[in-house]
């Protein structure tokens, strides 16, 4: 028995020194090299691949009898221990990269804490059940039952590798997709990946993928990645593409156009392709080269060549060509544009966008801002923006109130640059346009993306309030790169966020001075916070406008405290202010609580005190009280407490504004004649109704006078509330 244990520990001690040694050697010599010429799954799958060969290696042996199964076992757990810390677990990490940095980390703890420890408990389970069958089905007291149960785990093992061989696919099938939305949203760039294992995988997928979505992902990714140097990967694979990724290619390509490629894009023009590639490669040859023969364009303006490659071709001799050579394009151009076939029309507007003047052709703007095909519409306000049409850039702004061409007005406008940033700022300015239409604006400026536009949502993110802020909030925190939480912190620093967030606190206070105050008033004694839904002697239904403007000032509440997370993510990670207020935003007591300490321990503003107080499920007096460092409460009568909310008119939302009025009228309190003239002239249309009403109640006189002023007003529903309130006075 000794003899036999020390047999055991030799083999142990050999088998150990072997395989160290190898493991040395494999990560020194092997591991980089088999990641950089296969990839990351293909270096995954060597493993499982390596696991099956064994698998079947020993099953036949144990067949044949040539060698016991104990052999290949030995084989196996040598090339699993060598491979698992060699190849494995370094290649591992690479994998977890696309995910957001704010799961990342969660994700992969979970994968490495609880995952794989979990799966090797169950393997160890499933072992033990093997065994437990083994003596249950066969007889033990046979000889070569070990045999026999070895056979057993080798079919196992080989079930087990053909699983992980599947795994792997799968997630190979999904990887594609997770780059190119992370390249997408800026999550990584060049530095995070290899650039090399990265475009030999392209290739290899380009080259020999079936699915024609991958290859679709894969030049997207390059294209979010290495714009430059794409073409290196791209061109030489053209000639065995499809048609899309063609097209597809030769777009991202002329993004940074390449001499070095002009042969295989050449090689296009001389084969039998779609318009649409010809027009691409066309595009490209006579941009590239520096002095192209512009003559050799000229058959392709002939009436019977497809309208995309004739249209390409006109564009393209406008842009290079000598004076007759345009002129004779110009005439192209201009039957394309004024024919009675919307292709026509579509791919001559198209190619007025890629010519560098349009010359006497910019005649024809206002018909087709107004031509009857959305398509020739949309391409109409790509051409304003590519040629600089000053005086078309009003129509780009209107096209951002219609929903046909919002999408293409933005993308004009962005497409401006810095010209594009005073009338937009003038537009989001502008009170008297929709919210919707403001928005738009905002988006163009963030999405314009340089400095001066950085500077104009700064600078109105710390002028503005209410929904205005939040939205230059927003679009702030969307910018790629987290450009625009770096240009926050860059012009007013963390001691100017932290300021913001102190005025929506102090407007807090306000809001909760107002909801003390103002609960369960009672008007007149006939209305009470009860009364909502009774009916009166008239049959009408009264209106409880007590709670009406509670709910909205609640509504207030809400708008407030998302503002201040909003802020908070410029000072703290995205994702713990993120989880913090969706916490604190559940029902559930315990999440509260949770999302209340992940706050307590992510911020560290000096006003953080008050901030968790509030957002504790405490009452309004708590709330209140909790922010008397910030704001100094004393009770007034409701009547009071209204005028004083009025006074914060410019803070309050355009709801509550029109609720305090109407409590204002119900109540039959007085405001004063500069809140109610404010009101009467407010741009949104609910409010000036609300104003009237209360005038009606609070002056007859002083309403017949400014009656006849407010005929024409742009609101439908109060011009014929004056129309009404006219008749009924008798007012000529």
């Amino acid at each position: 028995a000794v003899d036999g244990a020390s047999k055991i520990a030799s083999f142990l001690g050999l088998f150990e020194g072997i395989l160290s040694s190898c493991q040395v050697a494999t990560q020194w010599f092997a591991s980089s090299r088999l990641v950089e010429r296969i990839g990351v799954f293909g270096t995954a799958m060597i493993l499982p691949v390596g696991g099956i060969a064994l698998g079947l290696f020993s099953f036949t042996g144990a067949i044949t009898g040539l060698f016991s199964v104990f052999v290949g076992l030995v084989i196996l757990r040598f090339l699993d221990e060598l491979l698992h810390y060699t190849l494995i677990e370094t290649t591992g990490p690479v994998l977890f990269q696309p995910l957001p940095e704010n799961i990342r980390s969660d994700v992969q703890t979970m994968v490495n804490g609880v995952a794989e420890p979990f799966s090797t408990g169950l393997s160890g389970l499933i072992i033990l059940a093997i065994l437990w069958l083994c003596r249950l089905i066969l007889d033990s007291s046979q000889t070569g039952f070990q045999d026999r149960q070895g056979l057993i785990f080798v079919i196992a093992i080989i079930i087990s590798g053909l699983l992980w061989l599947g795994v792997i696919w799968l997630i190979r099938t999904q990887y594609v997709g997770l780059l190119v939305r992370s390249a997408g949203k800026g999550r990584f760039g060049v530095l995070d990946v290899d650039m090399r294992a990265l475009k030999r995988s392209v290739v290899e997928t380009l080259e020999k993928g079936v699915s024609e979505e991958d290859k679709r992902s894969c030049i997207e990714l390059l294209s979010q990645i290495d714009q430059k140097n794409l073409g290196e990967i791209l061109a030489p694979l053209l000639q065995v593409m499809s048609p899309a990724l063609q097209c597809q290619s030769l777009e991202v390509m002329l993004n940074h156009p390449n001499p070095a490629y002009l042969k295989q894009v050449q090689s296009l023009t001389q084969a039998s392709v779609p318009p649409e590639v010809l027009a691409l490669a066309l595009r490209y040859i006579w941009l590239t080269e520096s002095e192209p023969d512009i003559s050799q364009l000229r058959p392709y303006l002939q009436s019977s060549v497809d309208p995309v490659v004739r249209g390409t071709a006109a564009a393209l001799i406008m842009r290079r060509g000598d004076r007759e050579q345009k002129a004779e394009a110009t005439n192209v151009l201009r039957r394309m544009i004024t024919s009675k076939q919307e292709k026509e029309r579509v791919m001559g507007v198209r190619a007025l966008g890629e010519a560098d003047y349009l010359q006497g052709l910019r005649l024809y703007v206002p018909s087709l801002l107004q031509d009857e095909s959305l398509r020739v519409r949309k391409y109409c306000m790509d051409v304003i923006a590519a040629t600089h049409l000053e005086s078309y850039y009003p129509s780009l702004l209107r096209g951002l109130s219609y929903k046909s061409t919002r999408e293409a007005a933005l993308q004009a406008l962005v497409r401006l640059g810095n010209d594009a940033i005073p009338m937009l700022v003038r537009l989001a300015d502008d009170t008297h346009k929709s919210d919707l239409v403001r928005l738009q604006a905002w988006t163009a400026i963030s999405e314009i993306g340089t400095m001066e536009a950085l500077d104009s949502l700064v600078n109105r993110m710390m002028t503005t309030w209410g929904m205005t802020r939040r939205n230059i909030l927003r679009r702030l925190l969307k910018m790629p790169g987290e450009v625009g939480i770096e240009g926050v912190l860059e012009r007013v620093g963390r001691s100017g966020l932290e300021i913001l967030v102190e005025q929506e606190l102090m407007f807090l206070g306000q809001i909760y001075a107002g909801i003390v105050d103002l609960s369960g008033v009672d008007m007149n004694s006939t209305t009470t916070s009860h009364y909502a839904g009774l009916e009166e002697g008239n049959g009408k239904l009264t209106t409880d406008y007590t709670e009406i403007l509670l709910r909205s000032l609640k509504l207030l509440e809400l708008d407030a405290i998302e503002q201040c997370f909003l802020l908070m993510k410029f000072l703290y990670p995205l994702g713990s202010i993120q989880a913090a207020a969706f916490n604190i935003k559940s029902d559930s007591r315990s999440n509260v609580a949770r999302g209340l300490e992940i706050l307590d321990n992510t911020v560290d503003i000096s006003c953080k005190r008050s901030l968790i107080d509030i957002l504790d499920q405490n009452s309004y007096e708590e709330k209140l009280s909790s922010l008397s460092d910030l704001v100094v409460y004393q009770p007034m009568a409701p009547s009071d407490r209204l005028r004083h909310l009025l006074d914060f008119r410019h803070f309050l939302s355009d709801w509550a504004l029109a609720c305090c009025l109407q409590m204002a009228r119900a109540a039959r309190w007085s405001l004063t004649a500069e809140q109610t003239l404010v009101c009467l002239s407010h741009p949104t249309g609910f409010v000036r109704e609300a104003a009237l009403a209360y005038l009606r109640m609070a002056s007859q006189r002083a309403l017949v006078e400014l009656l006849p002023n407010l005929r024409n007003d742009p609101d439908p529903l109060v011009a014929a509330q004056v129309e009404q309130m006219i008749v009924e006075f008798g007012i000529g």
